[in-house]
């Protein structure tokens, strides 16, 4: 593997078989009061009482009064029936001819409905004396309106209305939400980052001296504009980040807002693209804005090749309302006045799929390579991480960064933090270099599978495979240091045998490259040579191998026959809108030839690796036969066994040291193959194996 002319060289013998921090809510609304006291609920009960209190009021403990005649009522007057202790009421309806008189009984219990009171209809015309008429008999009198409040048509809706206003209360919240959300749908996501909460600053970013130096004019500027103005310089107005995954493009542009003390708006790029049409375009407008209010200010868009991908690649026909939001984006960063002192950040893996209007100067004006670190900045990565946990003293992290060639920040984050993990789960009190190599191994190789069951033949085939590689990189010229080799299942992986160089390289010889091809062909023929048969475990040896080779003659001009000629658009990522419609730009009789020449790159290297091995069949039964034995092996005991015949410094034996088996062993008719790294960063996406 390469990365960024970082070679890393992985063999492995692979199983062959079928596979089958959300962030607390702040307390909003300006108050400080407990957010778990739910004033609304009170108030709702509150007015639930009430209404059931008015309800009670308003009504009487028997039911509806009796309704009497007049002359029913004069006899129960007669026969002193009618309680005279309580005043008679006169009800008097306006605009009404009669009246209504409200009274008691004096024996309740002689009624049959139980109900006290009575009420007789008085005609008014023929009783125009009732009041006087009934004090000379002794009767108390109280007149009254028929329009009471309890009898009122307010008191008729009062339940109505405050029901609706329970309703209310209960959905206010939701009511306002979805209000706010039917009306924002072209505002903004992008996230503010307050000077406060931003304590980021260069010293937490390691590893890229290169680019915070370039971005050091957007901080002074930031923190001095004037100073550029007088002069008349014109800072960039966007600038993009460009580089592998992982390498710390959104730490920087982080760490350049908390350095300048300015605020820093943070949206990704797939937020601008929804399922309405204009809502992408109507948000960069709206973020615009909210930049030109706080400014100055750095706005940064994360993967912004979520929407500024190359106009006019759509495979499908119809509006593109990426397409849209591009132009808007492309409007508001032409039209944009750099005096005004925001700054646009951007950041992506794939600048190759960027539209040209996007790059051109005036827009993003500087673009800034974060490429992965050399051996000096992962080293200060490693030391900026393990500040936040507990290393042993006396650990050289020099000796891991030496061991993590290709390694982003990302990943050697990763390292730290499962090498803490395994030192916690023995029970260690610091972190160890151990634990350290161990954890490196796991990142970029996988765990250990002691748990997988494989049968003697399986672990014979597999000792013979890796020590077929082992053995051709100590005897050919032009190879990396041997590091490890292990018939231990690690990953997806059965066997592996691991390769570092020395030192970061960037190029690569072609002597170098037909030295690989024979390594590269060492497990195929250590089985052919021994065995007499081969598996299908060297399916990952063959296709590195066609693609160093294919390398050579179509891109690098290491073919005497082809010349320096490349044969072929050779990206590194596929673009299938825009590369989709290409033709091939060589005739078949070239294929051919092309073909021929990397068949005979294979062929030649394999029969080179042939003769090595038959020649030294004895250190390859002797280097199988230590792996069955010791299961592992570093550069150094392998070296021995080629110059001694015997290991001076043997590994401990398997089984000594008390490791975890905690992983469930896979079924026995599963199996999958690692992603192989290739010379000039080529990777390939995992796919299973076919018996």
């Amino acid at each position: 593997m390469e990365q960024n002319g970082v070679r890393v060289i992985i063999m492995a013998q692979f199983d062959s078989r079928n596979p089958k921090e959300r962030p607390p809510r702040e307390n909003g609304g300006g108050n400080n009061s407990d957010p778990g006291f739910n004033w609304r609920g009170i108030l709702l009960i509150i007015a639930a009482t009430a209404l059931v209190g008015i309800a009670i009021m308003g009504r009487t403990p028997y039911g509806a009064p009796d309704t009497l005649t007049w002359d029913k009522f004069e006899g129960l007057m007669e026969s002193n029936a009618i309680k005279k202790t309580t005043p008679l009421e006169i009800i008097d309806e306006e605009g009404k001819p009669t009246q209504w008189l409200v009274g008691e009984y004096a024996d309740p219990k002689a009624h049959k409905g139980g109900n006290p009171q009575f009420r007789v209809e008085v005609s008014a015309k023929f009783q125009p004396n009732l009041t006087e008429d009934l004090k000379e008999a002794g009767y108390k009198t109280n007149i009254k309106s028929a329009q009471s409040f309890l009898n009122s048509p307010v008191m008729a809706f009062l339940p109505v209305l405050l029901i609706l206003v329970m309703i209310y209360f209960f959905f206010r919240q939701q009511i306002r939400m979805a209000g706010k959300g039917a009306m924002s749908f072209g505002k903004s996501k992008a996230k503010m980052l307050s000077r406060e909460k931003n304590r980021i600053t260069f010293k937490e970013v390691a590893g890229v001296e290169e680019a915070k130096d370039e971005v050091e004019e957007l901080v002074e500027f930031l923190k001095d504009p004037k100073r550029f103005q007088k002069l008349g310089g014109r800072i960039p107005k966007g600038v993009l980040l460009v580089g592998p995954p992982g390498t710390g493009k959104t730490l920087l542009a982080r760490a350049i807002a908390g350095e300048a003390d300015v605020p820093f708006f943070s949206i990704s790029g797939s937020d601008f693209v929804e399922m309405f049409v204009g809502v992408g375009a109507s948000r960069v407008r709206d973020m615009f804005e909210q930049g030109k209010k706080n400014a100055p200010c750095i706005i940064f868009i994360d993967e912004i090749d979520a929407v500024g991908r190359h106009r006019g690649t759509g495979l499908g026909g119809g509006h593109d309302e990426r397409e849209q939001t591009l132009n808007a984006l492309l409007v508001e960063m032409d039209g944009f006045d750099t005096q005004e002192g925001v700054i646009i950040i951007a950041a992506t893996n794939r600048p190759d799929v960027l539209d040209p209007a996007l790059l051109r100067p005036g827009r993003f004006d500087r673009q800034i390579t974060v490429n992965l670190p050399d051996v000096k900045g992962r080293e200060q990565i490693l030391k900026v991480h393990a500040k936040r946990v507990k290393v042993a003293e006396g650990v050289d992290l020099a000796v891991i960064a030496r061991g993590t060639p290709g390694y982003s920040g990302a990943e050697l984050a990763n390292v730290i933090n499962e090498a803490a993990l395994m030192a916690a789960r023995r029970g260690m009190k610091a972190i160890t270099l151990k634990e350290l190599e161990e954890a490196r191994d796991k990142v970029r190789w996988g765990r250990e599978r002691r748990s997988l069951a494989m049968s003697d033949k399986e672990k014979e085939n597999t000792a013979y495979h890796e020590a077929g590689h082992a053995l051709l990189c100590e005897l050919v010229e032009n190879m990396d240091p041997l590091h490890k080799v292990t018939i231990i299942p690690r990953g997806p992986a059965l066997g592996l045998t691991m390769y570092l160089p020395e030192a970061d390289q960037y190029t690569n010889r072609r002597k170098e490259l037909l030295d690989r091809l024979v390594v590269i062909m060492g497990g195929r023929v250590a089985e052919e040579i021994v065995f007499g048969d081969v598996t299908n475990g060297a399916s990952s040896d063959i296709r590195h191998a066609t693609t160093i080779a294919r390398k050579m003659v179509c891109e690098w001009g290491m073919s005497d026959a082809m010349g320096m000629v490349e044969y072929g658009a050779h990206e590194e990522h596929v673009f299938l809108g825009r590369d989709i419609g290409k033709n091939r730009d060589y005739s078949e009789a070239t294929a051919q030839e092309i073909d021929r020449e990397v068949r005979g790159l294979c062929d030649s290297a394999y029969a080179r690796a042939k003769d090595l091995l038959a020649a030294n069949r004895d250190k390859l039964e002797m280097i199988a036969k230590a792996l069955l034995e010791f299961e592992t092996l570093d550069g150094d005991q392998i070296r021995e066994i080629i110059k001694f015949g015997q290991m001076k410094n043997p590994p401990p034996p398997p089984g000594s040291e008390n490791k975890p088996r905690t992983e469930p062993p896979p079924h026995p008719n599963e199996g999958t193959t690692v992603a192989p790294d290739y010379p000039g960063g080529l990777t390939e996406a995992p796919s299973p194996l076919a018996q």
